[in-house]
């Protein structure tokens, strides 16, 4: 009987065999996914892989473990929009469209300047190449009903805010849901409020108004896994750029609670353009850890589906960390800066050298690479990820670093550059271990502080807290800077700049 049952058991081994053989080969063939995770005004110094002692990010610091995370990472500028811009276009600040934050028509309600319709970004490539691609947080490229909107610019999904100036609130009255408002069951308030004239900064009372039923963070976090769920079968871009941790400092109390009692800290009382909060340090903090739950969360459904070997995981910040008190905040205190010099709107390192972190389970070696990079390298690096090099735009400033994270040797980056119309004008280009940075750019002959445009010159190298200007020691190497830097600033009638317009002229 068992003979004669040998040659059925023998085909049904066998289609079991095939039927495996297929998914796994289907598996393998079909494009990586990619969950590319952006904070925003999240410092250096701020995570515990890159030595945070007091703010607990385990699966981040889980996400480096397991990946390969670059010491020498640079976000797009200095502040959201252009940073964001960069990212998405693969150009460089001297090149892309959007080059500060700027209201697109004054007195609107919401919406940055706009990229333009015909613009190449990352979400359209992707797209192109069949991907569902599904954006979750701050967008700041294009307000509602301009070309420059998500929903124009290659995303099928959208969730979270479009206008970086509303997202200055955890607790909006609404978020946008693709491009329909959805409202929310918080109550309005201004977000230059300060306490109530007689309230008590200790008395946790005179904050409960500046908190509401929905945290929006969490609605938006809810949509991102509800996109990967959608969209297991793949392959997808979920894009995620958070708003944490950049003010208003608020955060639901079961996450405060965790870091209550922890510091000393002093009541922010509120004004400057943000909201009040009676423990700030300890908010600070546990948005930090929230947002990396969260990020715990999305990576733990993505193994519960099968995919873990399927996606790329990418962690960066929109740049550097701000300055302190500004809002409640407290660099120093955290060290969000890592000891680099400058914070958000500098082009010093502390101002956009930030977390860089990759993970592909299985096919990039864990280690540290010191390798420089740039947001503009994003696009190039995640187009060969996913085998569409060939989909390239031939006017990318960005160079892959996809051999990098394969193990391989790469030519170094021939140089970096920024440029920044912003916080009185500057501009900085690193070569090597050497950077020069100018400020003042639009103040010069006015009053432009100490260096009024001359070009200060750093050995990052040797002194990677840019505490000793040398250029009066290197004059060559200053000459074959300011080259380059008038070489790489392409005018812009949205966004000038006269003192550099001028010299490229």
């Amino acid at each position: 009987m068992i003979a004669s049952l040998l040659p059925r058991l023998l085909l049904i081994a066998l289609g079991l065999f095939l039927a495996s053989n297929s998914t796994a080969t289907a598996a393998e063939s079909r494009p990586p996914n990619v969950v590319f995770i952006i904070a925003d005004d999240l410092g250096y110094g701020d995570l515990g892989s890159y030595g945070q002692k007091k703010i607990r990010t385990p699966h981040l610091d889980r996400m480096a473990a397991e990946g390969m995370r670059f010491t020498q990472h640079y976000s797009g500028n200095a502040v959201c929009a252009p940073s964001r811009c960069v990212l998405m276009t693969g150009k460089h600040p001297g090149h892309a469209f959007i080059r500060d934050n700027k209201q697109f028509k004054p007195g609107q309600d919401e919406g940055q300047w706009p990229i333009p319709a015909g613009t190449v970004t990352l979400a359209k490539l992707f797209q192109q190449r069949g991907y569902a691609t599904g954006g979750f947080g701050k967008w700041g490229l294009g307000g509602p009903g301009t070309e420059g909107e998500p929903l124009k610019q290659g995303f099928t999904r959208w969730f979270g805010y479009n206008c970086q100036a509303v997202a200055h609130n955890f607790y909006p009255t609404y978020l946008w849901d693709n491009d329909r408002k959805v409202p929310l069951k918080n109550l309005p308030f201004a977000a230059n409020q300060k306490l109530s004239e007689g309230a008590d900064p200790k008395d946790p009372a005179s904050y409960v108004r500046y908190s509401g039923k929905e945290y929006a963070s969490d609605l938006i976090w809810e949509q991102a896994r509800q996109f990967v769920r959608d969209n297991k079968s793949g392959p997808f871009l979920l894009f995620a750029p958070t708003t944490v941790p950049h003010l208003a400092l608020q955060v639901p109390e079961d996450s405060l609670a965790e870091y209550r009692g922890k510091f000393h800290d002093e009541p922010y009382p509120g004004g400057k353009g943000y909201l009040p909060h009676m423990i700030p340090r300890a908010a600070y903090a546990a948005m930090i850890t929230r947002m990396d739950k969260e990020i715990g969360r999305v990576m733990d459904l993505v193994k519960e589906l099968g995919l873990d070997e399927q996606t790329i995981f990418l962690f960066t910040s929109d740049n550097g960390p701000l300055y302190d008190k500004l809002g409640g905040t407290d660099c120093e205190f955290f060290n969000s800066h890592g000891g680099l010099r400058g914070r958000k709107g500098a082009l010093y390192e502390g101002g956009f050298r930030v977390p860089g972190i990759v993970r592909w389970k299985g096919r990039i070696t864990p280690g540290i690479s010191e390798r420089v990079t740039g947001f503009e390298d994003w696009l190039p690096t995640l187009l060969e990820l996913v085998g569409a090099k060939e989909a390239l735009p031939a006017d990318l400033d960005g160079f892959s670093f996809a051999p990098t994270l394969r193990g391989e040797k790469q030519p170094d980056r021939p140089f970096l550059y920024r440029e920044f119309p912003g916080y009185g004008g500057q501009q900085c280009i690193r070569v090597g271990d050497w950077k020069g940075v100018r400020q003042g750019l639009f103040l010069r002959g006015k009053k432009a502080g100490t260096s009024e445009g001359r070009l200060e010159l750093y050995n990052l190298k040797e002194d990677v807290a840019e505490s000793r200007d040398v250029a009066a020691q290197h004059p060559e190497i200053v000459a074959r800077l300011e080259r380059l830097l008038r070489e790489q600033h392409t005018p812009s009638k949205e966004f000038p700049f006269p003192l550099l317009d001028a010299a490229a002229r």
